[in-house]
């Protein structure tokens, strides 16, 4: 099994603040594929992004991350229970959830190791989702200062596992029935400190800022401001999701 590679720890605060959540629907939807709301597992959770909206629709919802750091600063709630542990390895029963997810994670694994998991703890009739969120896009002249600094500036300093969610999944090999699902979209209202800290938390700006010991932001950043106009004014940001769904046991 692949060594978990961590790239979120050391800034799980920062993490936990500043990503964006997902749409209600996303969630709706995913618990109409369910044989049942019992209970769901959410691995990847990270800062539990994706755990607390399961959480309104499951009576019970694990959530888990290899990150102890991430799990600490996840958002609690009730019938919501973390730990800290690999996604090969998920301190489940057998046969015990109707719902498994990951978001914004799944390239991160060991696929053999994972999908043989989700099997094990899968109850008949059981969904696993995955999804991700490619580039988000703003306005054309933001958009030529974000693509600068994704691919120009921190382009060295992406994982190579970064190339799955570019490719929006599709050369995952996820060995269960598919299911069809629907297109869906992320949107949040940010002003530019807080799209400046979405930007900040990506693994790669973190990797660059270690290497070399300066901020990335400085070669694309006036034009950024000039772009957005007043730093206070909110803009709408909008990410692409990509979805993937199968039945793990028919």
């Amino acid at each position: 099994m692949t060594a978990f590679r961590d790239h979120f720890s050391g800034h799980a605060s920062a993490y936990a603040r500043s990503r964006p959540g997902y749409p209600e629907a996303l969630f709706d939807f995913l618990a109409s594929l369910a044989p049942r709301r019992e209970a769901a597992w959410d691995t990847g959770t990270g800062s539990g992004q994706a755990a607390h909206p399961l959480a309104s629709r499951f009576r019970a919802v694990v959530a888990t991350d290899a990150s102890e750091a991430q799990v600490r600063k996840a958002r609690r709630g009730k019938g919501l229970l973390y730990a800290a542990a690999a996604a090969e390895r998920a301190p489940l029963r057998d046969a015990s959830v109707d719902l498994i997810t990951v978001s914004q994670a799944l390239h991160w694994f060991d696929f053999a190791a994972f999908f043989a998991e989700a099997a094990r703890v899968a109850r008949p009739g059981a969904v696993l989702a995955a999804w991700a969120y490619g580039n988000c896009r703003v306005s054309t002249e933001v958009d030529a200062a974000y693509d600068r600094l994704y691919g120009e500036v921190l382009g060295p300093f992406w994982p190579p596992e970064r190339v799955h969610v570019e490719q929006g999944y599709r050369t995952i090999p996820v060995p269960f029935p598919a299911l069809p699902a629907p297109a869906f979209e992320m949107r949040a209202r940010w002003d530019l400190p807080a799209f400046l800290a979405y930007l900040d938390s990506w693994s790669a700006a973190q990797r660059y800022r270690r290497k070399l010991g300066k901020d990335p932001f400085e070669a694309v950043l006036p034009a950024l401001e000039r772009a957005w106009g007043t730093p206070g004014g909110e803009r709408e940001v909008a990410w692409p999701l990509v979805l993937i769904a199968a039945r793990v046991k028919p």
